[in-house]
C-alpha cells in the first residue's frame, strides 16, 4: 500500500496515474495522515516529499497545470526509485497517434522527438518507434464508410493460461457447449452476411480469433471455416484473411489444410516463449519442439505469412530466457513478430494468485528495458519494421505491445483495429463491434455477452440490436 496526502483532490487522478507507473502492483490510497508521500500544489509551485526528501518544482504559466503536476511527480519518483521509464508520463494506449498528428502538421522527426520529451519525458527511442509506426499506419489506413472488416471469435482454448483475461473457456470441460455455440455463431454469420450484402459493403479483412479457433475438433473447424468463407470471403476481393491458430497443441495437419482450402492468407502460431520450463509454468500443454514442428508443417503446406507472438515479463523469465526465445524465433524466420508486455489483468489466474499472496518476482526496469531491446534487435535481424503498437494498463515495466512485419506482410486488420477509422463487425461471444461514424467523428460500440450460454440463449436479440445500430450508419 502506498499512502498519499494531497492538498487538492481534483488532481487525484493525475497523481494516481504517475504513482501507478512506479508502483504498479501496489494499492494506492489518498489519506490525511500517516502518509508515505505528500503532494502540495499551489499557484507558485508543487512541493513533494516522502518525509525524508523534499523537492519543489516551479509552476509555469505557459504550461498546462495537469502536465506540470504529472511531470513533477514523475521526476520526483524517478529520482526516488532510480527507475528509467522510457515512456515517461505517457499513459495513453495509442501513443503513435500523437506522432501521426504531428506528422500531419508537417513537423520533422527531430521536432516530434523533442515534443515527446518536452511534454512527456518520453525517450528518443520511443518517440522514433511512434514515428515509424505512424508512417506505416498512414500508408495502410482506410476510412471509407463502405469499407469494413469482420471479426469472428472462438471463446475456447485447450487450457487457460496463467496471465489470460480473455473469454477463453478450457474446451475439455465445455465440449457440450461447443455445438450449441457453433449453431448460434452460424446464425449470427448468416444474418450479418445478409446485412453486408444488402448494403453492398466492401470487406477488407476477415479475422478469426479467440480464444483459440483451432481448439475445436477437425470437423467442427471445417464447418465454421466453410461458413466464414462462403459468407465473407468467396467472390469478394478481400485483402486479408487471418486465422489466429494460436496454440500449437490445437493445430493439426487437417486444420492447416482446411485453412489452405478456404484461402486463409495469414496465420498466427503463438509460442509466447521458447522455454519449456516457462510453458509448463504458465499452463500450456505443448513444448518448444511442438512449436517448431507446427511451424515447419505450416511452411510445408504453403503458408508464407506467419505471425508469432511472444510475451516479455512472463513469471520466472530472465534476460537469458528472452535471448533464447529470440534465437529460436530467428531460426524459424516468420514474416510477423508480435511482442507483448505481460499485463496483470483482474480476470486472470495470475491476479487471483497475487491476491492469495503469490509472490511474482519483480524484474528491475533495466532488465525489462534490455529484454525489449533484444526483441527489437531480433526484428532487425528478421528484416522487419514496426507497423502497429498499443499499450495497456498494468504492463510489466510500463512498456508496449508492438507488431513487426517484413515488407508487404503487415497485418492490415491490426492496423485498422488500432486506428479506429474503420467499422469492425464482430461476431461471437464477447466480440465487440465498432461502428465508426466518420462524418460525426464518433464511434459506437456494441458488445456481445461474454457467457457462452447467455450468448446462445440471446443470439437473436443481440443480432437484432447490432443490425439496428448498423442501420443508423448505413440507412
Amino acid at each position: 500500500m502506498t499512502k498519499v496526502r494531497l492538498n487538492d483532490l481534483k488532481y487525484r487522478y493525475d497523481i494516481y496515474q504517475m504513482l501507478n507507473l512506479f508502483y504498479s502492483f501496489n494499492d494506492i490510497d489518498f489519506v490525511e495522515e500517516d502518509y508515505d508521500i505528500e503532494v502540495d500544489i499551489s499557484l507558485e509551485n508543487i512541493v513533494i516529499n516522502n518525509k525524508k526528501i523534499s523537492k519543489s518544482y516551479n509552476m509555469l504559466k505557459e504550461v498546462p497545470v495537469k502536465e506540470q503536476i504529472r511531470k513533477s511527480v514523475f521526476q520526483f519518483l524517478k529520482d526516488l526509485t532510480g527507475k528509467e521509464l522510457p515512456w515517461g508520463t505517457l499513459i495513453g494506449i495509442r501513443p503513435s497517434k500523437i506522432a501521426t498528428s504531428l506528422l500531419n502538421e508537417g513537423k520533422t522527426e527531430e521536432e516530434i522527438a523533442g515534443y515527446f520529451y518536452e511534454h512527456y519525458f518520453a525517450s528518443e527511442e520511443k518517440a522514433k518507434l511512434c514515428i515509424e509506426v505512424a508512417k506505416n499506419e498512414m500508408e495502410t489506413v482506410t476510412n471509407s464508410k463502405n469499407s469494413i472488416s469482420v471479426y469472428i471469435g472462438m471463446p475456447f482454448c485447450p487450457t487457460r493460461c496463467l496471465y489470460c483475461s480473455f473469454t477463453s473457456n478450457p474446451i475439455g470441460g465445455n465440449k457440450a457447449l461447443v455445438e450449441s455455440y457453433l449453431q448460434a455463431l452460424n446464425y449470427e454469420i448468416e444474418e450479418l452476411g445478409k446485412f453486408i450484402n444488402e448494403h453492398n459493403l466492401n470487406i477488407q479483412c476477415v479475422y478469426f480469433g479467440g480464444g483459440t479457433p483451432t481448439s475445436v475438433n477437425d470437423s467442427q473447424f471445417e464447418g465454421v471455416m466453410e461458413k466464414i468463407f462462403t459468407t465473407f470471403v468467396e467472390g469478394r476481393k478481400i485483402q486479408e484473411f487471418t486465422v489466429e491458430c494460436g496454440r500449437p497443441d490445437s493445430i493439426t495437419e487437417s486444420k492447416l489444410n482446411t485453412m489452405k482450402k478456404y484461402l486463409v492468407s495469414r496465420i498466427s502460431i503463438n509460442p509466447q516463449t521458447m522455454n519449456d520450463d516457462t510453458l509448463k509454468a504458465i499452463g500450456r500443454n505443448h513444448s518448444v519442439l511442438d512449436v517448431k514442428n507446427c511451424f515447419n508443417l505450416a511452411r510445408e503446406l504453403g503458408f508464407h505469412n506467419i505471425n508469432m507472438d511472444i510475451i516479455i515479463g512472463l513469471p520466472g523469465e530472465s534476460i537469458d530466457h528472452v535471448k533464447n526465445t529470440c534465437e529460436e524465433i530467428l531460426a524459424l524466420n516468420p514474416e510477423n513478430l508480435t511482442v507483448h508486455g505481460m499485463s496483470v489483468k483482474r480476470a486472470s489466474k495470475l491476479y487471483e494468485k497475487l491476491l492469495d499472496n503469490y509472490k511474482l518476482k519483480e524484474l528491475s526496469q533495466s532488465e525489462i528495458n534490455e529484454m525489449y531491446h533484444v526483441t527489437s534487435e531480433l526484428s532487425k535481424k528478421l528484416h522487419m519494421k514496426p507497423y502497429y503498437m498499443y499499450r495497456q494498463k498494468n504492463m510489466v515495466g510500463n512498456m508496449e505491445n508492438v507488431g513487426y512485419a517484413k515488407s508487404d506482410k503487415e497485418g492490415i486488420y491490426n492496423i485498422q483495429m488500432i486506428e479506429d477509422t474503420q467499422t469492425i463487425i464482430a461476431l461471437g461471444a464477447d466480440a465487440v463491434s465498432k461502428i465508426v461514424f466518420i462524418e460525426e467523428n464518433r464511434i459506437e460500440r456494441f458488445a456481445n455477452v461474454k457467457d457462452i450460454k447467455e450468448y446462445v440463449n440471446r443470439i437473436e436479440e443481440m443480432v437484432m440490436k447490432k443490425i439496428e445500430l448498423l442501420e443508423s450508419l448505413y440507412n
